[in-house]
This record gives structure tokens, C-alpha cells and sequence, in this order.
């Protein structure tokens, strides 16, 4: 967690891809100068998938690796345990996928999303995996942010903004 919450404001809540963690998933944008505006208004709670943190041991034989629904059923107690009372969702693959999960059960929880080169129909990281291969590297971004946040993001973050009713 970077940062402090505030009551007014949602933290960023952030999910990596496949093979990767929040470091090596997000340091290049979070350490980005124009990501620095931003980061002075929002805290961030980065999320690492099971075994994907920097020095992870190796699963046991026979260990299921759990779906994503099941991941994305383990954000409401990452939010509880941190005192998070809404977020703002940045995913990347299978990371967007948990989080567009997590959104549809929890949507009271979820101010917006950011959600980049989404796979909708992977059912797990085995699936993800594999579309990762058969697909192009196309980034999808979504940007859904309330009025109530009255920030500006910076020119060189912009792909696509949609925004809410103002």
C-alpha cells in the first residue's frame, strides 16, 4: 500500500498479467513524471496473484491454482484488511479480467476501471496463458471516473476516456 487513503477519495487498485507482479506489471507507470500529479491524490494498493511475488517458492505437485473468479473473490478482504472503501481498478490481461470480475459482484466497491489487453472469456491463468499466444498485443484502455474525482490526467496517459455523468 502507497500512500494513504482518503475518506473522499478511492485508492487505485492495481492487478498484473500472467508471469508478472505488481512491480515489473506497473513501476514503469507509477515511477512515469506524469503519473506524479496523480499519485499526489490517490493512494495505491497493489495486488499480487498467488506465488507471482518477487521471490515466490515453486507450488506443490498437485496444487490447483484458483480460478479467477475465485481471485477476484479475495478483494473485498484485501480492501477490508486495508480500510479501503472504493477503488479505481487498473488491470492488465488477466489482471483486468479479475477486476471487471470483482466489479460486476462488488459494484458498490468500484468507482472505475482501467482495464488494458482484456481476455473477457479466459476462465483461468491457463487460458489466459494461452490466448496470450494466439492473440496480437492489443491494449485496450477504459477510463470510467466520477465528477466527484475533478482531476486532470495528463496528455501522455490519455488513450480512451469515457466519462461519467457530470
Amino acid at each position: 500500500m502507497a500512500g494513504i487513503p482518503r475518506d473522499n477519495r478511492p485508492v487505485i487498485l492495481t492487478y498484473h498479467d500472467i508471469g508478472m507482479n505488481h512491480k515489473t506489471c506497473f513501476d514503469v507507470l507509477f515511477y512515469d513524471e506524469d503519473m506524479q500529479e496523480i499519485m499526489r491524490h490517490f493512494a495505491v494498493c497493489q495486488v499480487n496473484a498467488p506465488g507471482q511475488h518477487e521471490g515466490a517458492s515453486t507450488f506443490p505437485a498437485g496444487f490447483t491454482y484458483p480460478s479467477m473468479d475465485k481471485l477476484s473473490e479475495t478483494l473485498p478482504i484485501v480492501l477490508k484488511h486495508f480500510k479501503i472503501k472504493s477503488v479505481i481498478g487498473m488491470g492488465v490481461g488477466a489482471g483486468a479480467n479479475i477486476l471487471t470480475r470483482f466489479a460486476l459482484k462488488y459494484p458498490d466497491l468500484v468507482e472505475g476501471l482501467v482495464l488494458m489487453n482484456i481476455n473477457a472469456q479466459a476462465e483461468g491463468w491457463a487460458d489466459r496463458a494461452a490466448s496470450k499466444v494466439s492473440q496480437s498485443n492489443a491494449i485496450v484502455i477504459i477510463i470510467l471516473l466520477t465528477p466527484c474525482l475533478n482531476i486532470t490526467i495528463p496528455v501522455s496517459l490519455q488513450l480512451c476516456r469515457l466519462a461519467g455523468p457530470t
